[in-house]
């Protein structure tokens, strides 16, 4: 089916929502530019958007007007937060979701003209003539989609004539960019940047906010599984990569399926992130990587001293200097519906902005996020999805230095493989870390000593922003057998060749966890043989099946030491002193076959299980095996049968399961659903390599609010597995919550049913392909 759109009639667009608006230093360029624009959008099964251009700009507006068909309302409320306008279409909210701190926030970033500063920069520092034409592309691209709509006849229900869907800029496109950048850094602590301010006299510090839309981040939780396969590895000698990002299924973080071409410039598949102009996971035709969260320092807390009896100065090397304040005006719709405007102080330092957790008359906390100054992400990615080679692929990144959080694997038609941890990471010696570090640390952040500056962040000569490592300390690895992370540090990207000598920053704990041992030990068995899929090498075949296994470590290594406990004590006392039969458990976990398919009986219980054991302290005192530093990829492994936790954790277990009236073999996909459909996989410390973490409602509409989802998921989310054949990429692919986040879309959940009878998406490349795809749907744009 083909579609042509022309150029719509003209539509006069609200101006500036308030004068305070319209002061804003990045207001300037605000209205996209009327210029020419052409591009073919190509839907393939599932709604995959395949954009046909010949140039950047056209490209973007391509890009810009797909996206609007499926997620208009995720990026109409994402700039809703970046402009700093929740508290004024929305009210100032709750503690839950706290919308004046946060446009606090956002409203102080946008007068302090910050983003458009970045913007102004000249490239690597700013973005590439390219990218700007590109995203001043996707912006039209989103409006024009909003203009031939109309928003009060949006397909979706969550925002349809809602008055904070309004056209965008290309600067609130590269405010979503400087956003993503800050994610393990400032962003998850924007509520608390927001309400920071002075103790009143007397007063008790305050406690740190939270945001709903904003959630507490750390490389934990943007976890990720990535394996890059060489030529020694496979059975084709061709190189293979997999990509398994783990994020969450709602909101700002969601992937999004898009193949960019501009014939003979740029040809590009993969996934991006909600607003992001880029594919930011994928291959070209001789080029593949993926991404993991970064286990490196990415942020500092710095802890102040402050004056005595002035609570906004603070003291570096004994000399008191004052923080720098700006008065941000915030917009808030009252519960009588007036507007009214509240003036905020927001309080910065040499570091960074304060934050409202610990602020006393003595101490105070600044955070400093290497991220701050970074929108050259997109300059990186770019040039990536342009590289031909691996070595090309490295001099992007050496160029630009601008990805933010996430270790890199990639590999290339040569059979060749490389891991890297290129992104932003604090320069700080281990001298430093020693010497500064202070109590209190959270949220994946140390606390350092900000009264001297001798704990300040160094630099090196090719860092291109100060702070930062450059690329001559970066870790980084090649080899032709394999590179593989999940979201450990770098030392075990490969064993037989550990990356050590690395300052702290990048690797604190040489530990790995569950999920990171299997998947080396998955890799090993399938260079052996061992682990029941065929011949030893891995093929498309066993990589998908490899990937889509759901092995249990924790289950494989001690379920039979649970089931040889209960069959000795079939009675178990809980926590509660009550005594719980445990014979119907016992041979339900025997029955089990150690894996988190969806229909896997058993799987629900060892899952509740573990988690009760795991929340029953640090000490972990309970496992057979204990971790042993000289055996780090087998230990802890096994549970102590007589230790009196373990049997509490499985009477509790069993109780719990009780009160929910649910069989002690109840299949997980009975208690893991997203929109009523069963999903496989369980929590990543659980030792489960296919993370997801749902409840048996998420996805389902509130009750009191149909238009709203209730209760989210997280865990697999874009899945891509690529072999670089001389003949061009073979791909398979998964979008797990499908393309689009409208409940009434048919692409809301039909990879989601794939994804339970772990089934994938055959992706088409060529041209030839797509146009061989018998659901082929074209649109032609023209403007």
């Amino acid at each position: 089916m083909a579609l042509g759109l022309t150029a719509a009639a003209a539509v006069v667009w609200p101006g500036p929502s308030s004068a305070s608006d319209a002061a804003e230093p990045d207001a300037a360029g605000a209205t996209v530019s009327e210029q020419s624009y052409t591009a073919q959008i190509r839907r393939t099964e599932y709604g995959v958007p395949h954009i046909l251009a010949k140039s950047y700009d056209g490209l973007g507006y391509g890009y810009g007007y797909a996206y609007a068909q499926d997620n208009a309302c995720e990026l109409a409320d994402q700039i809703l937060t970046l402009r700093g306008e929740r508290s004024r279409y929305l009210g100032e909210g709750s503690p839950e979701s706290p919308n004046l701190a946060s446009d606090t926030y956002y409203k102080g970033l946008r007068r302090a003209g910050t983003v458009k500063r970045l913007f102004d920069k000249p490239a690597p520092l700013g973005p590439t003539a390219e990218l700007r034409r590109m995203v001043e592309g996707y912006a039209a691209g989103y409006n024009r989609y909003l203009r031939d709509t109309g928003v009060d006849k949006l397909p979706d229900a969550r925002c349809k004539g809602k008055p904070w869907v309004r056209p965008i800029t290309a600067l609130d496109l590269w405010g979503v960019v400087h956003d993503v950048n800050g994610v393990l850094g400032i962003a998850p602590l924007v509520p608390d940047i927001g309400n920071a301010k002075p103790p009143a006299k007397g007063g008790k510090p305050a406690t740190a906010a939270r945001s709903a839309t904003r959630p507490d981040a750390t490389a934990a939780d943007f976890g990720s599984n990535g394996w890059a396969l060489g030529r020694d590895a496979t059975r084709s000698g061709n190189a293979m990569v997999l990509a398994n990002p783990h994020l969450p299924w709602t909101g700002n973080f969601r992937f999004y399926q898009v193949q960019l071409t501009i014939p003979g410039t740029l040809d590009v598949a993969g996934a991006g992130l909600a607003g992001t102009p880029m594919v930011l996971i994928g291959h070209n035709k001789r080029v593949a990587w993926t991404h993991t969260a970064s286990d490196a320092q990415h942020a500092s807390l710095y802890q102040l001293k402050l004056a005595p009896g002035d609570p906004t100065r603070y003291l570096v090397d004994g000399k008191a200097e004052p923080m720098k304040r700006r008065t941000v005006p915030v917009a808030v719709r009252g519960k009588d519906g007036k507007v009214t405007t509240v003036r905020r102080t927001q309080y910065t330092s040499r570091y960074g902005p304060l934050l409202s957790r610990g602020w006393t008359t003595e101490t105070a906390y600044a955070i400093r996020d290497a991220n701050a100054e970074n929108l050259r992400s997109m300059n990186t990615w770019l040039a990536m999805g342009k590289a031909d080679s691996l070595d090309q692929l490295r001099a992007a990144q050496n160029t630009y230095q601008g990805l933010s959080w996430v270790y890199t694997l990639a590999a290339d038609t040569s059979g060749s493989t490389y891991f890297t941890d290129s992104s932003a990471v604090a320069h700080l010696t281990d001298d430093q870390l020693k010497r500064c570090t202070r109590p209190g640390g959270e949220d994946g952040l140390t606390v350092l000593d900000g009264s001297t500056t001798a704990c300040a962040w160094g630099s090196d000569p090719d860092a291109l922003v100060p702070g930062l490592y450059g690329p001559s300390r970066h870790p980084k690895l090649t080899r032709t057998d394999y590179v593989a992370n999940s979201n450990n540090g770098p030392q075990f990207t490969n064993p037989a060749a550990p990356l050590t000598g690395f300052p702290g920053t990048y690797d604190s704990d040489p530990r790995i966890g569950q999920r990171a041992q299997l998947g080396l030990r998955m890799i090993a068995e399938r260079a052996d043989g061992t682990d029941g899929l065929g011949a030893p090498g891995f093929t498309r075949r066993t990589l998908r099946e490899s990937m889509l296994g759901n092995r249990v470590r924790s289950a494989e290594t001690g379920r039979d030491d649970v089931v040889a406990m209960c069959r000795a004590h079939p009675e178990l006392t809980a926590t509660d002193g009550k005594k719980v039969d445990v014979r119907a458990a016992c041979k339900a976990l025997a029955r089990w076959d150690t894996r988190a398919d969806a229909d896997s009986r058993g799987g629900a219980l060892w899952s509740t299980f573990f988690e009760v054991l795991l929340d029953g302290g640090p000490s972990h005192t309970w496992w057979r095996v204990p971790y042993d530093p000289d055996q780090p990829l087998t230990t802890p492994r096994g549970f102590k049968g007589d230790d009196a936790q373990v049997q509490r954790a499985l009477a509790d277990a069993v109780q719990d399961f009780a009160a929910q009236d649910l069989p002690v073999d109840t299949a997980i996909g009975a208690v893991q659903r997203w929109v009523d459909i069963p999903l496989p996989g369980c929590n990543g410390a659980k030792g489960c390599f296919n993370v997801v973490e749902a409840s048996p409602g998420s996805g389902q509409p509130d009750p009191e609010d149909p238009t709203v989802a209730y209760g989210g998921a997280f865990g697999t989310s874009f899945l891509m597995a690529v072999e670089l054949t001389p003949d061009g990429p073979r791909t398979h692919t998964l979008l797990t919550y499908g393309q689009s986040a409208n409940p009434a879309s048919p692409h809301f959940t039909d990879q989601t049913r794939l994804f339970s009878k772990e089934r994938w998406v055959t992706e088409r490349f060529t041209s030839a392909e797509i146009a061989a795809d018998p659901a082929l749907e074209v649109t032609t744009l023209r403007r």
